[in-house]
């Protein structure tokens, strides 16, 4: 099942969608468009994916990073939700993808002796039974919750004050490297027939007898226009739903953007090894454990300025580090802060109240066939990205085009029994750790990062590493990643530009203090001779990432949403949008 994105493949892609009629063409590559691609893909159906920037450069690399149910929705009584949440969380953590997804454990702080341990315990144990004891796949999932003393709180979370818990509840949810399973949704949609393209722009759409019948684009890497001809048009598009109905000059859904702001912290400024769960006034507030660092989120506002870029204000850091300082004996400063990033969730509005806020709105997601031809999706969450795609996949196939069979059957969706590429044989290698470290001089950390980003697909970045040992060699100015990491990120994951390297195949961008700058030269020259880059090419890579660095620093500094976001769009784009029409 070849899989690999490579430049090669990409081009192959466009020529072959505007060779035929694809049976569902899905616009939008973040978690939802890629599932979508998937389920229709593993339908045995002919399938499009267009994205115009890269993988899961919107909303699906700029979450909190958790497969999760949502406690918060228990108590609005959306058991529904919830459950639907933690049983694909179970799914993700024993089947689809155990090599991206990862059980954690979370410290609930009690500050009431009596009745909060009692009313929070029968929530959290409502939780395990919803996900933990009906949720598990093939015997495995997450563990259950304990209560903690004040004694064992302080003994597992040390750097917790004394005086903002009695004690806590410890329950456990699951973390994703959230870009990375977008990219292997992709991957493994390819693998089962889907023709996949980013950085490829829906500019207008075909129509036949009042039907959407394909659309117009252009590859902006070349500037070739295309004509790419479908039965089914779906659109996952996100906060920008509205702009696709509009392209589409149709109406249906509308999305509001609430605007999510993370930061990351070094690993060694808070001990311990659990996350934190903290309610603040508008929301709630997670304190997430991962190798190298904490990310500490999330804010949740409106944001009404354009969608491209969002950014955070230096209100929004502050508002972050003082909600963290709350509870931690050793508070953290702006210089503690490695990395910031931000994502808008796609929220279907609401009925106005007038109170103009966005943290009562479901995460709970609508499909609609807005006009003949085009169904569109919003809403939602990520854990929940796999019935989401099924959704839209449904109805899409329920809107039938002339010369489809009315009666003909919709193929079940298969993506619940289908492992994600890099899952099966994860776990073997796992248990191989120790050899691997030993055939290539490197520590079972290493092997350990290595196995957590790729699975199995480990064996593709290996041969690499066996074929020329210096790829074997850390990355310069990145010690956890390998240099072979960015050559397959380019001959195997899609990555086109320097951005993509450093934003999304790593997280060098926020989980250094440098955000990747020092390593933007050393991953361009690899990138140079796979990319066919000539020198002037290589030096545009590098100024436009500095550049938008340079941007993001200086929006952070910012009073305002309005005034970061001009400070933010004083940074290039690598590629030039087309005009749509």
């Amino acid at each position: 099942m070849p899989t690999a994105l490579s430049p090669q493949n990409r081009s192959d892609a466009l020529d072959r969608m505007s060779g035929q009629t694809l049976d569902v063409l899905v616009i939008g590559g973040g978690v939802t468009g890629a599932g979508a691609a998937l389920d229709a893909a593993s339908r045995g159906l002919d399938v499009g994916l267009l994205e115009q920037r890269d993988w899961a450069s919107g909303t699906s690399s700029r979450a909190s990073k958790l497969v999760h149910g949502g406690l918060r929705y228990l108590e609005m009584l959306d058991f529904a939700l919830v459950h639907e949440a933690l049983h694909e969380r179970g799914l993700l953590v024993g089947r689809l993808a155990p090599h991206l997804v990862h059980p954690v454990p979370f410290l609930y702080p009690l500050r009431h002796r009596v009745w909060e341990r009692v009313y929070t315990g029968a929530g959290i144990a409502l939780y395990d039974t919803l996900g933990g004891l009906l949720g598990r796949v093939g015997g495995r999932g997450v563990p259950l919750h304990r209560h903690l003393s004040k004694k064992a709180l302080r003994r597992v979370a040390p750097s917790l004050r004394d005086d903002v818990a009695i004690g806590a509840i410890r329950y456990w949810d699951a973390k994703v490297d959230d870009a990375r399973l977008v990219q292997v949704l992709v991957r493994t949609a390819v693998g089962h027939g889907a023709l996949a393209a980013s950085r490829t722009q829906v500019t207008g759409y075909l129509e036949e007898g009042g039907r959407v019948a394909g659309v117009r684009a252009v590859d902006l890497e070349t500037g070739r226009e295309l004509t790419i001809r479908a039965r089914h048009v779906v659109g996952a598009t996100g906060v920008w739903t509205d702009q696709t109905q509009e392209l589409f000059r149709a109406q249906g859904l509308t999305v509001r953007a609430s605007k999510g702001v993370h930061i990351a912290v070094p690993r060694d400024v808070i001990a311990g090894e659990d996350g934190v769960i903290l309610r603040t006034e508008k929301s709630v507030l997670f304190i997430i454990p991962w190798p190298t660092h904490w990310v500490i989120g999330t804010t949740d506002t409106p944001w009404d300025l354009a969608k491209d870029h969002p950014v955070a204000s230096a209100a929004d850091v502050d508002y972050l580090l003082e909600h963290a300082n709350a509870v931690l004996t050793r508070p953290l400063t702006r210089a503690d802060v490695l990395g910031v990033y931000t994502g808008l969730r796609p929220l279907l509005q609401p009925v106005d109240d007038g109170s103009g806020s966005t943290t009562k709105v479901s995460r709970e997601h609508t499909v609609a066939t807005v006009r003949p031809g085009l169904t569109v999706i919003a809403g939602g969450k990520y854990t929940t990205y796999r019935v989401m795609a099924r959704d839209v996949v449904d109805m899409a196939l329920t809107d039938r085009a002339p010369g489809e069979d009315p009666d003909a059957a919709v193929p079940a969706s298969l993506t619940e029994e289908l492992p994600l590429a890099g899952a099966d044989g994860y776990r073997v290698r796992w248990n191989r750790k120790s050899h691997l470290a030993a055939a290539h001089g490197w520590t079972e950390t290493r092997v350990e990062h290595l196995l957590d980003r790729y699975g199995s697909l480990v064996d593709e970045v290996l041969a690499l590493v066996d074929a020329d040992p210096d790829l074997g060699r850390p990355l310069e100015g990145a010690p956890d990643y390998l240099r072979a990491e960015v050559v397959y990120a380019v001959t195997a994951e899609g990555a086109l530009h320097l951005e993509d390297v450093l934003t999304r195949r790593t997280r060098l961008s926020y989980e250094q203090a440098d955000r990747g700058t020092a390593s933007a030269r050393p991953a361009a020259a690899l990138m140079a001779g796979l990319l066919g880059w000539d020198d002037a090419q290589v030096e545009r890579e590098i100024a436009t990432y500095l550049a938008r660095v340079e941007a993001e620093r200086a929006a952070e500094a910012m009073p305002d949403d309005d005034s970061a976001e001009a400070a933010r769009l004083q940074a290039p784009e690598i590629t030039p949008f087309a005009s749509a029409s």
